[in-house]
């Protein structure tokens, strides 16, 4: 079923669609491609919102939390701003000190796209287009991000082409806390991870160019494992935020096989709500809100903690197109991006319940 809404923000119109399917229902916004509202039932079959998000349009519009949005050309850092393509110098945009971050000061957040609902009433396609040398990237980039609501899942497929080569690192950046929106913080969410190595950063969260083991670290929840138990040892200035509480994760995670996977589940114990997450891509930053205290929420009166949710943006690795060993972060004419992630949610009465299935592919 789906719903459409019209509404203004100085003067330009901003659609707010519906999705439901079951028990899910999605509300979304071509302002950004965002995810606005994820309701999902717990073990007692209510239902309860599950993904944050910032109060009225104007905050939404010019969140530098970048809460549901679509992220890119390209999420994440990239040093300096600068990179080569095809031996050639490029230079983009900096707005986080001198680094380039999720697309530039103008990205795909803070686009109005273009809007097409499928036949069927569960699925919204956006897109648009991106110019040669908007925020400094070469090429025109065509970008569909399809939303799909399924009776268990949401299901999130970006495709993109282009007409000369470029990079591409597009991700959704949704943040979530499986016990409701605004019911405290994620930190006995319980995660595991299907990825044995992660990408060490410096204090600017770049990445060094080093892959390391999880093993013996605070990255290493290759069992099931509560957000909160190692986040103290958790080291990094986090771009030179800094929290009392500490800024915890913000890092990438290199993701064990390849294909369509499973790749994660997090469970909240409370609600017994679990997100079991699948992604063709090799890597995931998981980044668990710890600069969000402060931060308004989807009530003016209402602000969020520290660690308030968590973010699991499927991807490849940051400042790819500078580290030669990483995985590529090529776009090319003939060779279409593809960026897809599925999130299915169940519910368990136990949080040491089976995580993983077997892996699947497309």
């Amino acid at each position: 079923m789906t719903d459409i809404k019209t509404e203004t923000l100085h003067g330009i119109e901003i659609r707010v669609i519906t999705l439901t399917n079951g028990a899910v229902m999605a509300k979304l916004t071509d302002l950004g491609a965002r995810l606005l509202e994820l309701h999902v039932p717990d073990r007692d079959g209510r239902t309860a919102d599950v993904v944050l998000q910032r109060p009225g349009w104007e905050t939404i519009a010019t969140d530098d939390n970048y809460m549901g949005a679509t992220v890119g050309r390209y999420a994440n850092r990239i040093r300096d701003g600068r990179t080569r393509i095809d031996g050639r110098p490029v230079q983009l945009s900096v707005n986080e000190g001198a680094n380039h971050l999720h697309g530039g000061a103008s990205g795909f957040d803070r686009k109005v796209w273009s809007t097409e609902l499928d036949p069927d009433g569960h699925a919204v396609t956006f897109w648009r287009i991106s110019p040669a040398g908007e925020e400094g990237y070469p090429g025109t980039l065509t970008t569909r991000v399809t939303y799909r609501i399924e009776p268990a899942a949401l299901d999130i497929l970006i495709e993109a082409t282009t007409d000369a080569p470029t990079i591409a690192n597009i991700v959704n950046h949704a943040y979530f806390n499986l016990g409701g929106h605004d019911s405290g913080t994620v930190l006995d969410h319980v995660l595991q991870v299907n990825g044995s190595h992660y990408t060490p950063v410096t204090d600017d969260l770049l990445p060094t160019g080093e892959i390391r083991a999880v093993a013996g670290t605070p990255f290493d929840f290759r069992t099931p494992t509560p957000i909160g138990k190692n986040i103290a040892g958790v080291g990094g200035t986090g771009a030179g935020r800094n929290t009392e509480s500490g800024s915890g994760y913000d890092h990438n995670w290199v993701l064990d096989g390849s294909g369509m996977r499973e790749v994660l589940t997090v469970t909240n114990p409370a609600s017994g709500r679990r997100l079991t997450m699948s992604t063709n891509q090799p890597g995931v930053q998981l980044y668990t809100g710890g600069y969000l205290a402060g931060v308004s929420g989807k009530s003016p009166a209402d602000t969020y903690p520290a660690f308030a949710g968590f973010t699991v943006e499927t991807q490849t690795f940051p400042d790819a197109p500078n580290q030669a060993h990483f995985p590529p972060a090529d776009a090319r004419p003939g060779q279409p991006y593809r960026n897809h992630q599925r999130l299915e949610f169940t519910t368990v009465d136990s949080v040491m319940e089976t995580g993983f299935r077997p892996v699947k592919s497309d």
